[in-house]
């Protein structure tokens, strides 16, 4: 089973609010037709859209729950899936908020300890998974820049408010860097519209390469689990 995860949360003025279940869906498509190809069988659950997203609180648009709920719900969704006898669970996570991150980890150790069935997250802040995600993704200032534009103009691309990301100027400032220096809001890390990167210089045909690359790191981290 792949659960893909995302959030609602401001995406600068030119992305919708579920960008990131827009990536985290075709991340999980993508993986599931590669695992698809290997003769397994994949069944991909709804989205999971509602999680912590402080960093964008002061957006309108912007909802967030608590982290121990996201760590109790993916815990009871292991529960369940365990109980009908699947043998696995992936996480196709598109948000990074750090809070977030630390509730799938955490939910990860809970389902490993109850002995429930094994959950698959391949976190892409960690080695070796975001190396390939691109220049804009390394470098940090990522959020509803050049990386995410490319996917929604991809997967959805009347979501897009195309006049308003062709006339974005770039903001090559570190969103990575801000949350390591202790910034709590994308205000204080210097992303005054919710944007970081440079969403101008994204494209559809980048989108579908990076969907591409999403795919297989899913698929290799759910062979490496089997």
């Amino acid at each position: 089973m792949v659960l893909p995860v995302g959030a609602i949360e401001a995406r600068g003025p030119h992305l919708p609010l579920d960008t990131d279940v827009v990536i985290a869906t075709a991340m999980a498509r993508a993986g599931a037709k590669r695992l698809g190809a290997r003769d397994k069988v994949v069944l991909i659950l709804p989205p999971l859209a509602y999680t912590t997203a402080g960093f964008g609180a002061a957006f309108h648009g912007t909802l967030s729950i608590s982290g121990v709920t996201v760590t109790a719900l993916v815990v009871d969704l292991a529960r369940g899936l365990s109980q009908h006898g699947f043998r696995l669970l992936a996480l196709a996570n598109a948000h990074l908020d750090p809070e977030h991150l630390t509730a799938l980890h955490e939910a990860v150790r809970l389902a490993s300890g109850a002995r429930l069935l094994p959950i698959v997250f391949p976190d892409l802040t960690r080695k070796p998974w975001g190396s390939r995600l691109g220049d804009e993704f390394r470098s940090g200032a990522c959020h509803a820049g050049q990386f995410e534009s490319s996917i929604v103009l991809s997967e959805r691309p009347a979501a897009v408010r195309e006049a308003l990301r062709r006339g974005l100027a770039p903001n090559p400032r570190s969103l990575s860097a801000a949350i390591r220096a202790g910034k709590q809001t994308f205000e204080q890390a210097g992303g005054p519209r919710a944007y970081f990167g440079d969403p101008a210089a994204a494209s559809a045909d980048e989108g579908s390469r990076l969907v591409e690359t999403l795919g297989a790191i899913l698929e290799e981290a759910v062979i490496a689990a089997l």
